[in-house]
């Protein structure tokens, strides 16, 4: 089971909002969430509620300044919603299409990938399915850049996320408890 522990001032100070499932709106718990601490499992937290816009991933640890973790070189300044990533035993396999709806090249995942146009020549990935274990999707190949959480189900347009605009050039299978 995961537990993480939002604070709303720098170096775990202030009120404190401890979690170990799903929040889709941290608003009411705290007026903003300037450090954190992961205890068990794994998390994505996300800059607004209902986990839309950037999001992060959170392995176990303290991070004493939100303020200073990045994404693509921009500011992660506070967390809206968070959600908590189950552990997964078994496989892991994840359909990537070129196109929205299905369309365009498929390719099929079943380990990590680096960079797609290097594997497998696709110059973009703009929907995909995930039938077995949980995943981030990178904008940039070697997993840099952006990134967002897919967990099984369907995603045909990443427009739909919240991501518009983004191009996701490496997959990454989420293999740990952390």
């Amino acid at each position: 089971m995961g537990k993480i522990t939002f604070y709303e001032e720098r170096n775990f100070q202030g009120r404190s909002y401890e979690c170990s499932s799903d929040c889709s709106d941290m608003t009411s718990y705290l007026s903003r969430c300037q450090s954190c601490r992961v205890e068990n499992g794994c998390f994505m937290v996300y800059e607004r509620p209902n986990y839309m816009g950037m999001q992060f991933f959170m392995r176990r640890g303290e991070h004493h300044d939100m303020q200073r973790m990045t994404s693509m070189g921009m500011m992660f300044d506070t967390i809206r919603s968070c959600r908590m990533i189950p552990y997964h035993r078994g496989q892991f396999r994840m359909r990537i299409y070129e196109r929205e709806n299905f369309s365009g090249t498929m390719n099929e995942l079943m380990d990590d990938c680096d960079n797609i146009m290097d594997r497998y020549r696709m110059s973009d990935c703009q929907s995909c399915q995930v039938m077995d274990g949980h995943w981030l999707m990178y904008e940039q190949p070697n997993y840099r850049g952006r990134m967002m959480y897919m967990r099984p189900g369907e995603y045909r347009s990443f427009r739909d996320t919240g991501m518009s605009g983004m191009r996701f050039m490496s997959m990454r299978r989420i293999t740990d408890m952390c």
